[in-house]
């Protein structure tokens, strides 16, 4: 789950024209950079839409030229978005993205508070106060039950919402914030937090396992922790036995704990597949357990024993 900014719109402040210029022109004119041009009662100054002097007269001065009043409210003024009536050059024009409103329009669509100078929220083309926003969009905290507000950080997840700050771990009681997390039943918890809380140890480190792992004797191990009891060769993958409960690799097995082949002395440890050969005390590989003289193999024959040898009866009939 991540967090993210709420609210279904914007939450900005409306913006104020600033007042236009109007003038009044008398025998003599003067004004600063972008204003009407020095002039005289024997200059021509008249508007640049119907031509009527401007003498004596209020007049907007304009990049392309001064404009009587009727003549600017006819060709710059703006409609209003609320009333559809146009925004008089005398009246305090509010606006917000491509639309413009007068001072009195500027409300909130659901409870008529002005929103002329307190933040509101656009809802598709209705204009809002955060409290109508509030009562009717914003998702409630599931943590302490209160509003999320538009424009602050929450966190969803399985359908519900939570503060950023009221989202917070079920054993440490830190917030989670954008931290990985991990559920359990009506819990949460932080990844540190859940693996010492839940996540199985291993049997000779007791450290948690993560991921991964070896089962031995239905005990978690981790795999560098799954050695040979002999020699410490990692056992993960590998062939291995046990004796009195601990792991050997096959090699360490042989050497500490298996029958010796009488004919080799090599282990016989019947690992691959390997079969014996048992006689009283003593023991053979089947390949090593062959006739002293002719070295025919007396596997599922008849033999003679003969001191610290075997033979078969051929040979055995000769002494």
């Amino acid at each position: 789950a991540q967090c993210r900014h709420s609210g279904g719109g914007r939450v900005e402040q409306g913006h104020l024209r600033q007042p236009k210029l109007i003038l009044t022109h008398s025998s003599l004119i003067s004004a600063g950079e972008g204003g009407p041009q020095t002039g005289t009662m024997t200059e021509c100054f008249d508007c640049d839409n119907c031509k009527e002097s401007l003498y004596g007269r209020k007049y907007i001065q304009m990049d392309n030229g001064p404009y009587c009043i009727p003549c600017y409210d006819a060709h710059f003024a703006n409609t209003c978005d609320e009333c559809k009536e146009l925004i008089g050059h005398d009246c305090r024009e509010l606006y917000y993205e491509d639309r413009h409103y007068h001072e009195h329009c500027f409300r909130c669509f659901r409870c008529d508070r002005s929103l002329a100078d307190e933040p509101f929220t656009c809802q598709g083309k209705e204009l809002l106060c955060n409290d109508c926003y509030c009562s009717e969009f914003s998702s409630k905290c599931i943590a302490c039950e209160k509003t999320v507000m538009p424009g602050s950080r929450k966190l969803e997840y399985n359908g519900q919402t939570w503060h950023e700050h009221c989202f917070i771990c079920s054993s440490c009681q830190q917030p989670i914030g954008s931290r990985s997390f991990i559920p359990d039943k009506k819990d949460y918890y932080c990844v540190p937090c859940y693996e010492s809380k839940f996540a199985p140890r291993c049997t000779r480190c007791k450290k948690t396992l993560t991921k991964g792992g070896v089962t031995y004797r239905d005990e978690p191990w981790h795999k560098e922790c799954f050695v040979c009891t002999g020699c410490k060769t990692p056992l993960a993958g590998q062939q291995f036995t046990s004796q009195d409960d601990n792991p050997y690799c096959i090699k360490c097995f042989g050497n500490l704990y298996a029958k010796k082949c009488s004919a080799c002395t090599k282990p016989i440890t019947g690992f691959g597949g390997g079969k014996y050969v048992s006689f009283e005390d003593r023991h053979w590989h089947h390949n090593c357990f062959n006739c002293a003289r002719c070295s025919t193999s007396l596997v599922g024959k008849g033999f003679i024993p003969d001191n610290d040898q075997i033979l078969c009866r051929d040979c055995s009939s000769d002494l």
